[in-house]
């Protein structure tokens, strides 16, 4: 289990730092480290790991703003374990993906934690749809994605008796597992070799503490004050930040580039009803279209036994919004002010039209799961839970397609080290993710 240090019993920003403090538990920790990682997610509690495992003898803490961790895109998500089939070769999607599938299965094998190797067909139901579908195996080939093989009609209804389609790309190595079981196993992988969780703390500011600038010893050697909305403050050597959804607002109030910015993009699932499950063996994907932002809507088979169809993909008007009508002026504001997003608007507009028509409508959604198998009804469905995706633009109204990190100059921006975008495929990828960001984190710093 997790050791809970409440961001309430952390001394207010000016109290001394000397004696260290008493938690609400009864445990004593301090108020001063030497790296602290802000973002209670997937990537942030891998990362975490990856660091103390490599420098037991520092000082760790993880700071998240909610009361529990993984609670948002690590919570939020298909479950798929990807093998490494969609990405530019040579890209870091690839490279991590592909490595982070391996990392993956051995991690659950290793400590135990259910997942299935279901495997995903990706399926073309028009002739057009055939070139794409090659040129996604070559891809998959170059990437080193593992046991790829393309099959005919026969062979789709081999695997998925109930799905029909003229060419599919068959990828066994594809699996499913829970992900927010997996960060918070992260979790407490972190607090097991020493480090330190709180949680309950939604960092607002990260500077150079006062005292830096007067000789204080204790400034000297933590240099950087994140304090907290409520006040509280923790002191540290350097930083690791991975906020997802609030990634830009960390960067900016650390005094580095805003950009890319985050814009919040809600996808809403549908759910097979239980005695249409026989419909769905394994993960069913589209052929991507290229000419779209977004991969289409598939069918994931799920942990719990449970049956996803989608999702789609609309504009949220709120960072954590997963409700058609959560709401935050800020981050709506934010968005629609934004010329990046007004670009991919203009681009996209009749895509954008029809994910929403289609998140209203049922049946609208259902007609294009039907494509891939035809007995499928709205009757079939029900409504089911949504995600929200951090999704990174630049001002020219371009997806960032691959992972970003980047840190900054001057007193704080020196220390700090940010992952600005770690987009689908983040968790196959986490422990590869991790284990990059930890070698940049030595090369930046001297640990």
């Amino acid at each position: 289990m997790f050791r809970v240090v409440n961001a309430a019993c952390l001394k207010a920003a000016g109290a001394p730092q000397s004696t260290g403090l008493r938690a609400a538990t009864g445990r004593h920790f301090h108020s001063s480290y030497d790296v602290a990682v802000v973002g209670g997610g997937i990537v942030g509690l891998a990362s975490a790991r990856e660091l103390i495992l490599r420098h037991p003898s520092l000082s760790f803490i993880l700071l998240e703003k909610e009361k529990e961790l993984a609670q948002h895109q690590s919570g939020h998500n298909s479950g798929v374990i990807h093998s490494g089939i969609y990405y530019t070769p040579g890209s870091l999607k690839a490279r991590l993906c592909v490595r982070g599938a391996t990392l993956a299965y051995e991690y659950c094998e290793k400590k135990g934690l259910p997942y299935k190797r279901c495997g995903k067909l990706i399926v073309a139901v028009e002739q057009e749809e055939i070139p794409r579908l090659k040129a996604l195996y070559e891809r998959g080939q170059r990437n080193n994605v593992r046991d790829l093989s393309i099959v005919d009609a026969k062979g789709i209804r081999e695997r998925e008796p109930y799905c029909r389609g003229i060419m599919a790309l068959d990828s066994p190595y594809t699996g499913i597992v829970n992900w927010r079981m997996v960060a918070l196993s992260y979790g407490a992988d972190f607090e097991e070799a020493g480090g330190t969780v709180l949680k309950d703390c939604e960092v607002n500011d990260i500077s150079v503490v006062v005292e830096s600038t007067s000789g204080s010893s204790e400034g000297m050697k933590y240099p950087i004050a994140i304090r907290d909305t409520k006040g509280n403050e923790v002191r540290c050597r350097y930083v690791l930040t991975c906020g997802g959804l609030y990634a830009d607002r960390l960067s900016q109030i650390s005094g580095c580039s805003r950009e890319p910015r985050i814009v919040p993009f809600r996808g809403d699932y549908l759910v097979l009803k239980p005695e249409k499950h026989y419909l769905v063996k394994g993960n069913i994907y589209p052929v991507p279209d290229p000419r779209f932002p977004f991969l289409g809507v598939h069918f994931t088979p799920r942990m719990d036994g449970s049956v996803w169809l989608g999702p789609n993909a609309v504009l949220a008007f709120k960072r954590e919004g997963y409700k058609v009508f959560d709401f935050n002026a800020r981050d709506f504001a934010d968005a629609l002010s934004f010329r990046g997003l007004q670009k991919l608007v203009m681009k996209n507009i009749t895509f954008g039209i029809g994910e929403m028509y289609r998140g209203v409508f049922k049946g609208a959604q259902v007609q294009k799961l039907q494509k891939y198998i035809p007995e499928l009804s709205v009757n079939d469905v029900l409504r089911g839970p949504a995600g929200v995706r951090a999704q990174a633009l630049d001002r020219d109204g371009n997806l960032v397609d691959d992972f970003v990190f980047d840190g900054g100059v001057g007193d704080v921006g020196s220390r700090v080290l940010h992952v600005r975008n770690a987009p689908s495929p983040a968790a196959t990828s986490s422990l590869a993710i991790a284990e990059m960001i930890a070698d940049e984190f030595e090369n930046r710093f001297t640990l």
